[in-house]
């Protein structure tokens, strides 16, 4: 594809339109075509700004981990609220940045002038250009692309990497542990994290964030390198930075247990809201007894270089 083909247009209204289920929003076109289950609405919007800020924490603020010292353009896959799109937008006014995202979010009117938002559903084949970017950053994305469409996506985002550039990926798998042993598959906690496994499936793959590695350098990814983070879900660690991303995380958690849930529990799995709220609720007290020591493992930074 050349450069020259390469446009956008207008918003399709279809991805503007919201149902509304037990008082939360979501996007129609999400849930009728499988693509994302959970809430577009003011209260989402303040969690994905909680969690970019909790990365920012875990991170130590490091927007970008390969060594791309000048970044001219940048994709952020799954923008969500634009918080690091923003954040990369201004610690690089020279670089042109799109964020990329199924809904259009409601947005501050000083975005940067060198950041653009576009909507597109990430399930399609990529109409960006081929050897464009220098850096396609995807966090989180595990909840919207289909669990069969993994190995076509990275193979998008190589394609669109300039020889030499960076694919950059955050994800989080989802399956609370203890460290200490005391959560057991009978603990609301692990109910919870099956029960959510279970209810995206087979739309979605839960356990994508474990195969990031071998999918990258499938795709033909080279100097591929994944790390893994383990995310305390409460302040129980005395350790003094792991106590205080594990305070930061609490409230995130509390959001994420209800959030990621209500759809797929009460659509899919047949729940009721009570049944829902009831488990959750559950999930939260345990989350917060430091005596389970409880965290969710994270293969939290991802990429690879598409070489020279």
């Amino acid at each position: 594809m050349d450069e020259g083909d390469f446009q956008t247009v207008p918003v399709d209204e279809t991805y503007r339109d919201v149902i509304l289920h037990h008082n939360r929003e979501y996007q129609r076109y999400a849930v009728e075509h499988g693509v994302y289950f959970s809430p577009v609405d003011d209260d989402e919007i303040e969690y994905l700004q909680y969690i970019h800020g909790l990365f920012d924490l875990m991170f130590e603020r490091r927007l970008i981990f390969p060594p791309i010292p000048q970044p001219r353009r940048i994709l952020d896959c799954g923008s969500g609220s634009a918080s690091w799109a923003i954040d990369v937008a201004e610690q690089y006014p020279e670089c042109e940045v799109i964020g990329l995202d199924i809904y259009p979010y409601p947005m501050p009117e000083d975005l940067p002038a060198n950041l653009e938002l576009q909507i597109d559903d990430l399930n399609s084949p990529s109409t960006f250009p081929s050897n464009h970017f220098d850096l396609v950053h995807s966090r989180l994305m595990a909840g919207g692309i289909h669990a069969n469409r993994w190995i076509n996506y990275l193979t998008d985002v190589f394609r669109i990497l300039r020889p030499g550039g960076w694919c950059q990926m955050v994800e989080i798998y989802l399956n609370a542990q203890s460290d200490n042993g005391t959560l057991t598959p009978n603990h609301a906690l692990q109910v919870w994290s099956q029960s959510y496994m279970q209810s995206v499936q087979p739309y979605k793959d839960p356990r994508a964030p474990l195969r990031l590695q071998q999918m990258l350098t499938e795709v033909g990814f080279v100097e591929v390198e994944t790390r893994l983070v383990t995310l305390p879900l409460c302040g129980w660690s005395n350790d003094p930075r792991d106590h205080t991303i594990g305070e930061a995380s609490r409230t995130i958690v509390h959001r994420m247990l209800s959030s990621l849930c209500a759809y797929p529990f009460t659509q899919v799995l047949g729940m009721s809201q009570t049944d829902v709220q009831l488990l959750v609720a559950q999930a939260r007290s345990e989350a917060d007894n430091p005596a389970f020591k409880v965290c969710k493992p994270s293969p939290a930074l991802s990429g690879g270089s598409k070489g020279q």
